[in-house]
């Protein structure tokens, strides 16, 4: 499989600013690949180091804050090889190594020549309440599902990732690749981006193996909830873990606590919520009240709507079956503009700095799905699930906003163009909002 987060880790590997690299990322996300894929590429070899398989591996940095020490008890235990500049080290399963976390300050600071990179199940959990972490001594990067560009040379669509890749202009998609992207979105929605369940479905064409490994994905997760700290939350969590569907699924896509459980407050389960963002499971996305800069100052912190980090686990969440992609428009209703929203959410978060936002007005109502800032701009985005692409709530954002709206963006079955100030990207072309941004502004 192809992963594009490679060239931002050779990037880290030539900076002369390199420091220690966190990778964060979903369990079963391929945080492990990732990091042994690249050091096969880029390094002469790899030492790697699973602090959850050998856990007797923790003592050597209990005992020594040198970290000469410390390799030297790696290599000697291991049998691996170390040599600056040319091995990379990974710790693996570091979320509960506080002691080996705190260890990359020292690292930064007395052996810069050594590359190393770590990785863990959960470890968002434990960077929210650290109890000793080398502050600005380390560098992040966080792994996200597969995009769809990467389910498509996974797939062997490389014709289609080509073709994508290679647009510079604003004009109409032949149908010679409008209508097979299409068709393959379909099985991106069924698959999602978690690696485990794309390579079922690209090297196998195995539909029960693939929605095996969602189930086996989801069960993981649910499994991870009772790791919460305080034991009164677990039932909270999955509580809020389950509702998800439902929440996607209104029309009024505020999360709601008492979709959770009747007479659900906020209070009670706002700790449980908080641990399934820090998870990185679910993007928390805020309603914000104006259009304006700096983006969150204008958040309004009551209002909130809750995403899965991948689309196919949303559709495997809600029980929806792989057949009913194949069934036309009516067996989705409202349920294919949930899994629609979720998708183009998942791969925003992929391209913007800033996390986006979404818009509301009750009397009368109007919702813009989501806004983005690309560059000192804040662009309002609706997103439609088909060619239906009456935009009601965009040109009310217009006639509210119209100093600050350059451009308004709109997501759907419709041909790539644009009219006036609306660009219409096609659903299928979602991973390169930022590039096609730059150049309708161009226009």
């Amino acid at each position: 499989m192809e992963r594009f987060i490679l060239n931002k880790l050779l990037n880290w590997k030539n900076s002369p600013y390199r420091k220690p690299l966190i990778l964060q990322g979903v369990r079963q996300v391929g945080k492990t690949w990732i990091l042994k894929e690249f050091g096969k590429c880029y390094y002469d070899n790899i030492a790697y180091f699973n602090f959850e398989e050998n856990e007797e591996y923790k003592q050597f940095f209990e005992t020594t804050k040198d970290v000469y020490r410390i390799l030297q008890n790696l290599m000697m235990a291991s049998g691996q090889k170390i040599i600056p500049e040319k091995t990379l080290i990974i710790f693996d399963e570091v979320q509960d190594c506080p002691k080996v976390i705190n260890s990359l300050k020292y690292f930064y600071e007395n052996a810069p020549q050594y590359h190393i990179a770590c990785a863990g199940s959960l470890l968002g959990i434990s960077l929210a309440k650290p109890s000793s972490f080398p502050v600005g001594k380390v560098n992040f990067m966080q792994i996200n599902p597969m995009t769809f560009t990467e389910f498509l040379l996974a797939n062997g669509d490389v014709n289609l990732a080509n073709y994508l890749s290679a647009i510079s202009t604003i004009e109409p998609i032949p149908d010679a690749f409008f209508n097979p992207l299409c068709e393959k979105l379909k099985m991106y929605y069924v698959t999602g981006g978690m690696p485990e369940s794309v390579k079922m479905w690209t090297e196998a064409r195995d539909i029960a193996a693939m929605q095996e490994a969602l189930s086996g994905i989801i069960g993981a997760y649910e499994r991870d909830f009772a790791k919460h700290p305080n034991i009164s939350d677990f039932p909270k969590i999955s509580l809020i873990w389950k509702s998800i569907p439902s929440q996607l699924a209104k029309k009024n896509k505020k999360f709601i606590y008492k979709v959770v459980k009747e007479g659900a407050r906020a209070r009670e389960y706002e700790d449980a919520l908080q641990w399934l963002v820090d998870a990185r499971l679910v993007h928390k996305i805020y309603r914000s009240t104006a259009c304006g800069l700096p983006v969150a100052a204008y958040d309004d912190l009551s209002a909130f709507k809750i995403y899965l980090a991948d689309v196919g686990l949303l559709r495997r969440l809600a029980h929806l079956a792989p057949t009913a992609f194949g069934e036309g428009n009516r067996l989705f209703t409202e349920f294919k503009g949930a899994l629609t929203e979720n998708y183009v959410l998942q791969t925003l978060i992929t391209q913007f700095e800033v996390t986006p936002r979404y818009w509301s007005q009750a009397n009368p109502p109007y919702e813009v799905n989501f806004l983005i800032q690309h560059d000192n701009d804040i662009f309002p985005i609706e997103v439609k699930s088909a060619t239906n692409t009456t935009s009601k709530s965009l040109k009310k954002f217009k006639e509210l906003f119209p100093n600050q709206v350059k451009l308004r963006i709109r997501f759907s079955l419709d041909n790539l163009k644009l009219n006036d100030d609306v660009l219409n990207i096609p659903l299928f072309m979602a991973d390169r909002t930022d590039q096609l941004i730059a150049i309708a502004l161009k226009k």
